[in-house]
């Protein structure tokens, strides 16, 4: 089984490699949370959602994600000023990770980004092993998505906690070493651009905006 996968852009701008993937080493989940869902909508990809809202995320170590084309596309956003930064590619619109700073090591990656689509992470990164945040979904949460699923909080805990103990942190692909500050530059939304994605989003989207 192949343990190294390419990650791009939808427009092939930008382009990465991701080493030592496999169902062992990463966390594979589908996140509900409105602003997963916000974010898609800022980017107008909602395409990249499935029909709940969810976002299929394979979470990795960051030094193992490595950009080699187009890095000069990559930008950050945040929804709020202490959100996560959600960077994208701004050839395309395309999310390239989402990260907290290098203090909690992981980046998580769409999986639709991944070479091959969801048949291809499915080869090196298996099946998602769970749903979170299902209360924020379109329409009925989806089975197992709500409620506490600790086994799945106490393997994220323990990916984050080992990466940062065997040194996995660096090089990260989105944060300077020496500084801890972001290397691509990264805007925030307004509280009013954040409020005006919430009818696109949730149990109680609007008509109008699920058009």
């Amino acid at each position: 089984m192949r343990d190294q996968v390419e990650m791009r852009c939808c427009c092939g701008g930008v382009r990465a490699v991701v080493t030592g993937v496999s169902p062992r080493t990463v966390n594979r989940v589908v996140c509900y949370c409105d602003d997963c869902q916000a974010f898609a909508h800022q980017l107008g990809r909602a395409d990249l959602l499935n029909a709940k809202g969810g976002s299929d995320i394979v979470q990795i170590a960051p030094s193992t994600l490595s950009f080699v084309q187009g890095q000069n596309r990559i930008a950050g956003v945040r929804l709020t000023p202490k959100g996560l930064y959600r960077w994208y590619a701004s050839c395309c619109n395309t999310p390239v990770g989402n990260t907290l700073s290098p203090t909690v090591p992981f980046v998580g990656i769409v999986a639709a980004t991944f070479e091959g689509g969801t048949p291809g992470v499915d080869e090196v990164a298996g099946s998602p092993i769970g749903a979170i945040l299902g209360k924020y979904a379109v329409g009925e949460p989806p089975a197992g998505s709500t409620g506490l699923n600790l086994s799945l909080i106490l393997r994220a805990i323990g990916k984050v906690l080992g990466w940062r103990l065997r040194g996995k942190t660096w090089p990260h692909p989105f944060f300077k070493r020496e500084t801890r500050e972001p290397i691509y530059p990264v805007a925030v939304l307004s509280r009013e651009q954040r409020e005006a994605l919430r009818p696109l989003c949730g149990p109680q989207r609007t008509a109008q905006a699920a058009r």
